[in-house]
């Protein structure tokens, strides 16, 4: 049974939210930056960078595979460049120890955009088990589409998605209710708002967007 509270301190996770939002934030002033329809925007989440820096890896798996330890799951898949990186950040973290006191590594997968044609004609690669429940992990969660379409998927090949676990929430966006809609819970280490994003980016004037727009 999982147990009622994650080992790091709720002070821990803010204090790496704003690492990872300082990080990730690429403002206009820095370079052009534009939406998925090629307009200018003022800000944006390039998530890849934290994600991908040697010195935030390893304390950002420690702490999702923590919080995907609270919920009772310990298999977690990802959709997209966003997504991979986090999956892989997991599996590196420490190992835990089950209820029956032994080991328990995660296990990983990577969803497809579609079922490969040839070789094994896998839709979600890894070793993945079916009878157990599987999270979804992703970087920003804003209109939650691609999170819904990636459950989807995996549902669709067989598995028992529990929810949803991302870096950052626009809250803004609605994203959270229309993944609680499909059943799943949802946590985010950061919930950003409109108006604390729009200052702490300095662009007010500027619609604020995510790293690939609706997701």
């Amino acid at each position: 049974m999982p147990s009622d509270s994650s080992s790091v301190p709720e002070s821990a996770l803010t204090r790496l939210g704003h690492a990872l939002y300082q990080r990730a934030l690429v403002r206009r002033e820095d370079e052009p930056i534009t939406d998925p329809r090629g307009q200018p925007i003022g800000w944006l989440l390039d998530t890849r960078t934290p994600m991908l820096d040697g010195a935030l890896f390893a304390e950002i798996g420690t702490v999702l595979s923590e919080r995907l330890r609270t919920r009772g799951v310990e298999q977690v898949a990802g959709f997209g460049y966003g997504a991979f990186p986090m999956v892989c950040a997991v599996l590196a973290a420490p190992v835990g120890v089950g209820a029956d006191g032994a080991p328990a590594p995660f296990a990983g997968g990577f969803i497809r955009e579609r079922r490969k044609a040839y070789g094994r004609r896998r839709l979600v690669e890894g070793p993945l088990d079916r009878r157990r429940p599987v999270a979804l992990v992703d970087d920003i969660l804003n209109s939650g589409r691609s999170a819904a379409r990636a459950v989807a998927l995996l549902r669709s090949d067989g598995f028992q998605v529990a929810g949803v676990l991302t870096l950052f929430n626009f809250t803004w966006s609605g994203g959270r209710a229309r993944l609680e809609g499909e059943g799943l819970w949802v946590e985010s280490l950061l919930e950003l708002n409109l108006r604390e994003s729009s200052r702490a980016a300095g662009a007010a004037d500027g619609a604020p967007s995510g790293d690939t727009g609706a997701r």
